[in-house]
């Protein structure tokens, strides 16, 4: 009888069992009794059909050409020509429940092949990680090495992430039905276009129904994820990092080892997936220097001043941020020698003394005896062609020798790979951290990779290990320092970078509308202390668009909230209006930062809610968004979930906006101090008041003793 591995969580399972050749998963779904059904292999065996191969060929975790597997190989690559199509043995250990390790050989192509499977007992999201190992002479050029995991049959509907610079995370369903679908990033970073990520599942599938996977790459280059449907109805997603031509050769007893691919069931729909994923990303992936520390609220000096740094007048900002209750002031772009604009100074890592004579320090003095922490803006993968650094280093560019290059955003690429490079970075931060008081740092990289070659390789691999590597030693040596991951916006969002870095910059885009439709779509694999959310001027600078205080400050409220806002040039009465939705943010922080977050059903696309709730505390807070003119001139009705059905909940509204030009009459609940039972709010819900396009409302519901 062949062996079965059988790894469980709180509530799903994986079953592997052993073929002739590596594992094949048969089971991916909701939690199997103990014991494991002795005849179980005998109930799902397949037929072999006529005109076919005359034995079956198994969906294993990494599929071969060599047994007839006619879809993607997990496997590609040669040795000059030679050992192409490889075929593995293998040994699988289980490790209690958990945990499968499989080693693979094989001895003719001169290949070892490793494959780890991790299911997390609490929040039942599947690790999996996999490596290859020349044992030849002769050197291994290899191709692909993708992971692979399977899909049941009603894995029929895909949801994938696509954006562009300031629109990023939008939401795209296509069936999964035939063929290949698939999405390939090679801009060398994350990329806003195409997030490491996938969502497959039943047909309709929703916030709260239906059987749905999740898949992230945790990976800060280039990637291809692909999933496919084979004619004998067979489905299967492949993760893998997109390697260039000739970028990984492995001479003899080299190994090339995969980004992680992390992946989850869901029997519920996209709010368990999104719990579970938030779970693990909370135990295993943060990990803040201060564990305990609330999430501050930041000031970013950008929108506000952009590069006109004044120290007298930023001391100004300073004292009227404390005063509405900011907790951290970064300086952006533009204290470096010869920043007056985005087409000079990159590279130059060293203080603009004609702009600070005074140095930083009276400045950061200042904003610490207010109270603040200080942070501080940088780029350093980047160099402009106007530098000092670029005119006596041209060399140090990532690029082909021999061809012309392409600026982006007027700068150019650095070469981490180049040790010279490598430690010019680390001792001009290492040097500016340890001279100044700076505690946080915004971490920019604004243009992808064109031409990545290093000594005339392709290098994106290389490259992105490299940043990984001198973001590392940089907090080896500031234990204390936050880092946060800036891409033009949204363009280096991923597990692999978050696991060095404490928050995302989202979008570079502060609308609060165009921020309403990316953040659920973001928190379905992120929690929102890492999510960046700034309250933006009332005149968006990316989209023109104006919206009033309540709505961007009610938008800004679920993430780690932040302002991009020069207080001095606004009048005391929208400081206030700040400071409330500051000091409204600071009194949900422990909830927003810790709870679990989940979409509610809407009746119609325009409007959405969504809120984050303590179950053990009996507490939720939860947003009504208007996105566009009702489509009715009645609204739905707002259905609550995971409350106790029994127990009696208090309902208030804590922010609103003027309702009187469109209603003369309210809802009841909105004027009452009533109370409800769980159920008559999970199944009846409540009736929701005429809105305003491009509006919000916030409630909060309280279980009563």
């Amino acid at each position: 009888m062949m062996n079965i591995y059988h790894l469980y969580g709180q509530t799903s399972s994986v079953l592997l069992k052993e073929t002739d050749s590596l594992p094949e998963i048969v089971y991916w779904g909701r939690k199997l009794s103990l014991p494991i059904d002795s005849n179980l292999l005998g109930a799902i065996s397949r037929p072999l059909g006529e005109a076919s191969l005359d034995e079956d060929v198994a969906l294993t975790v990494c599929p071969e050409a060599s047994d007839g597997w006619f879809s993607s190989p997990g496997l590609e690559g040669n040795r000059a020509g030679k050992d192409w199509c490889p075929r593995f043995s293998a040994k699988c250990v289980l490790s209690g429940h958990s945990s499968l390790l499989i080693t693979a050989q094989d001895k003719q192509a001169q290949l070892a092949l490793e494959i780890t499977l991790h299911l997390d007992e609490s929040s039942d999201v599947l690790s999996m990680q996999s490596s290859v190992t020349n044992l030849g002479e002769l050197d291994y050029s290899l191709q692909r090495l993708a992971l692979t995991l399977p899909l049941t049959a009603q894995s029929n509907e895909l949801l994938s992430l696509h954006g562009r610079w300031t629109k990023e995370f939008q939401q795209h369903r296509q069936p999964l039905e035939r063929g290949i679908i698939a999405q390939e990033n090679r801009r060398g970073r994350t990329s806003h276009q195409y997030f490491p990520g996938a969502v497959i599942g039943e047909k309709g599938f929703n916030q709260q129904q239906g059987e749905v996977y999740g898949f992230h790459l945790a990976w800060s280059g280039n990637h291809k994820i692909q999933s496919g449907v084979k004619t004998d109805g067979r489905r299967w997603l492949q993760a893998e990092e997109l390697l260039l031509s000739g970028e990984i050769s492995l001479a003899k007893g080299l190994r090339y080892q995969t980004p992680s691919l992390y992946a989850c069931y869901s029997a519920n729909g996209l709010n368990q997936m999104s719990a579970n994923f938030h779970k693990f990303v909370r135990a295993h992936i943060l990990r803040f220097p201060q564990a305990d520390k609330p999430r501050p609220v930041h000031l970013n000096t950008w929108e506000g001043i952009y590069f006109d740094h004044d120290p007298s007048y930023i001391k100004k900002m300073a004292s009227l941020a404390a005063d509405i209750g900011v907790e951290r002031f970064i300086i952006d772009d533009g204290w470096f020698p010869g920043r007056d604009h985005d087409k000079a100074g990159l590279g130059d890592w060293y203080l603009d003394t004609q702009k600070y004579p005074n140095g930083l320090e009276e400045v950061i003095d200042h904003i610490q005896q207010l109270g603040m922490e200080f942070g501080l803006w940088f780029e350093p993968e980047m160099v402009n062609p106007d530098s000092a650094l670029y005119r006596n280093n041209p060399e140090w560019v990532l690029g082909q020798t021999g061809y012309e290059q392409k600026t982006g955003r007027y700068q150019y690429v650095l070469d981490l790979q180049n040790t010279e490079v490598f430690d010019y970075l680390l001792e001009r931060l290492d040097s500016l951290l340890s001279q100044y008081a700076i505690s946080y740092i915004k971490w920019d990289m604004n243009r992808e990779l064109v031409q990545p070659s290093h000594l005339g390789e392709a290098a994106v691999h290389r490259q992105t290990k490299a940043f990984y590597a001198l973001v590392d030693e940089l907090a080896k040596r500031h234990p204390q320092l936050e880092i946060e991951s800036c891409s033009s916006g949204g363009g280096r969002i991923d597990y692999e970078v978050l696991k060095r870095s404490h928050r995302f910059w989202l979008s570079d885009s502060n609308d609060a509308l165009e921020r309403q439709i990316m953040q659920p779509a973001m928190l379905y694999f992120f929690p929102p202390e890492v999510m960046g959310s700034h309250i933006g001027p009332a005149h968006s600078h990316t989209t023109y668009r104006q919206h009033s205080i309540g709505f961007r400050g009610l938008t800004a409220l679920v993430g780690h909230m932040g302002v991009e806002l020069d207080p001095v040039a606004v009048d005391a009465e929208q400081r206030e209006q700040f400071a409330h939705y500051i000091a409204l943010h600071k009194s949900l922080r422990p909830l927003l930062h810790s709870g679990t977050f989940l979409q509610l059903a809407a009746s119609d696309s325009s409007w959405q809610a969504y809120g984050v709730q303590d179950q053990q505390q009996g507490e939720g807070v939860y947003w009504v968004v208007q996105l566009t003119m009702p489509d009715y001139t009645l609204p739905g009705a707002l259905r609550f979930t995971g409350l106790d059905p029994q127990a009696m909940y208090s309902l208030e509204v804590l922010d609103k906006p003027d309702f009187k030009h469109i209603m003369k009459q309210f809802p009841t609940w909105m004027e009452s101090n009533a109370a409800y039972r769980g159920d008559t709010l999970m199944k009846l819900g409540i009736q929701l008041p005429i809105m305003d396009p491009e509006s919000a409302m916030l409630l909060k519901l309280s279980q009563q003793a």
